[in-house]
């Protein structure tokens, strides 16, 4: 099985019910299994500020399933959930990206692993830094300590969730 962590947020419609809901929906995926799932943490929109603050986490999970077919999952559990694309870093009920999956490098169309954007956003970093040792190397971005000590926590608060 692959160890995955999956970043989860929501700024729409109960965002800590969204995020609950979907960590059950992350228990029943076939050929899966949660593992951990880190404290919840309320942060500022990225792109348009004229948006709700997002709460969000991190979940680790083991899978058998390949990125791909998680990718597909994971987008079937942000449709059940309300989840419409129809602007760029615009409010949601649901996000659900894939940030690590085992020690792969994924570049497809679909799907870019580790995550393009994880190394400078908090509300990723943060949560994710509670799954993982600080020395556990990211694919082409250095260890876990080092990204954190380029990305501020400002503007991100843990909740005690």
């Amino acid at each position: 099985m692959d160890k995955v962590f999956i970043g989860l947020g929501s700024n729409l419609s109960e965002p800590l019910a969204q995020l609950k809901k979907a960590l059950t929906a992350l228990k029943k995926i076939n050929d899966s299994q949660l593992i951990k799932v880190s404290h919840f943490y309320r942060s500022l929109p990225m792109g348009p500020q004229d948006q709700p603050d997002y709460i969000n986490a991190v979940a680790e999970i083991k899978t058998n399933l390949s990125a791909e077919q998680l990718l597909d999952t994971l987008q079937n559990i942000e449709n059940e959930q309300g989840r419409v694309r129809q602007q760029r870093w615009g409010a949601r009920t649901l996000d659900l990206d894939i940030l690590l999956y085992g020690d792969d490098v994924i570049n497809t169309e679909r799907l870019t692993v580790p995550h393009y954007g994880m190394k400078e956003r908090n509300f990723v970093l943060y949560p994710l830094s509670e799954l993982i040792n600080g020395d556990f190397k990211i694919p082409n971005m250095g260890t876990m300590k080092e990204l954190l000590a380029s990305c501020s926590i400002d503007g991100l608060q843990r909740l005690d969730t």
